[in-house]
């Protein structure tokens, strides 16, 4: 496992297959001149995957698109970490992701909400006999292809959790299940000695911190945190305002990432708080660090454009 170290990190949605080459340049050319170490990427179901192909989502990566990646960012010097959106999100508008849109029997709510209509994401039941085969199996087979030593489970914005009409669920806590499922995916992971990063807001209680429902729960999951393994890696995600989540995080025991998002003055009130918190050494004096989070930004602007939003963060390194 790679040893702790500050982060400085960008976390992009997967480029379709024709853009691999812009987000090679991207990463051998403007990571190192931002000084940007740590790359999330947002893989999902996005990849041709051979143990359930099943599950994968049209115009996916190949095997060789992945190979180009890791390639290009082991000559950059940048830590490669693929997620895969766990528990939640499995579900956009009308659009069900490859887990669910194959295996409609992992749905926390099968039959209910068609074409998704009056929820926000679908979930798969955390308690299902066979849903971790598959999901355990997709993990193992996407760290293999990306070489990776970590991997960002996702976890956030979990609305359901416990359904009253899930024969395995309901009337459960939704803190345990959250909970179990956490360990069940850390677990895994360190059977082959890798680490798990994933989202903080279902561990933040929303009434109490004042965070709103998106970034902190109302669905009292919030509990969680007190069982959940501490050497899992907290992405901290705070879009609008400087939230000082990273401190109850590292308060908790756990290394925490400060995520910004599109909001110069929010990611930079975030840095000087995880810079304050290095020097009090609330946690470990490397135990806390900042990513910008630039969602479907592969998709959307060139690298260059995502070059030219990170200047103003590399100004203000963290210490």
């Amino acid at each position: 496992m790679a040893d702790a170290a500050p982060v400085r990190g960008l976390h992009l949605l997967t480029p379709k297959p024709a853009d691999v080459p812009l987000l090679v340049r991207f990463i051998k050319e403007a990571l190192p001149k931002e000084g940007v170490n740590t790359l999330v990427l947002e893989i999902d179901y996005n990849y041709q995957f051979k143990s359930h192909p099943e599950v994968a989502d049209p115009d996916s990566l190949s095997h060789d698109d992945v190979a180009a990646l890791v390639s290009a960012a082991r000559s950059a010097g940048v830590r490669l970490i693929p997620q895969i959106n766990l528990l939640g999100h499995q579900s956009w508008d009308k659009t069900t992701y490859g887990l669910l849109r194959s295996h409609p029997e992992f749905d926390e709510t099968p039959g209910k909400y068609p074409d998704n209509k009056d929820i926000y994401c679908r979930s798969y039941c955390p308690l299902h006999p066979g849903v971790h085969k598959v999901v355990f199996d997709l993990i193992d087979e996407l760290e293999d292809a990306f070489q990776a030593d970590a991997f960002h489970a996702g976890m956030d914005e979990v609305f359901i959790l416990a359904d009253e009409d899930c024969p395995r669920c309901r009337g459960r806590r939704t803190s345990d299940l959250y909970a179990n499922e956490v360990r069940a995916i850390h677990d895994h992971l360190a059977q082959s000695d890798r680490q798990m990063w994933m989202w903080g807001d279902r561990l933040i209680d929303g009434a109490a911190s004042g965070a709103g429902k998106w970034e902190a729960s109302y669905n009292q999951t919030a509990p969680a945190i007190d069982q959940i393994p501490r050497d899992i890696v907290i992405a901290d995600w705070h879009y609008d305002a400087a939230v000082p989540g990273a401190a109850y995080f590292a308060m908790h025991g756990f290394s925490v990432v400060s995520c910004s998002w599109r909001k110069t003055d929010v990611a930079l009130a975030q840095v000087e708080q995880i810079r304050e918190l290095r020097m009090l050494t609330l946690k470990s004096p490397d135990g806390c660090w900042v990513c910008c989070t630039l969602r479907g930004a592969m998709r959307a602007i060139s690298y260059a454009a995502i070059s030219a939003s990170l200047p103003q963060i590399r100004a203000s390194p963290i210490r």
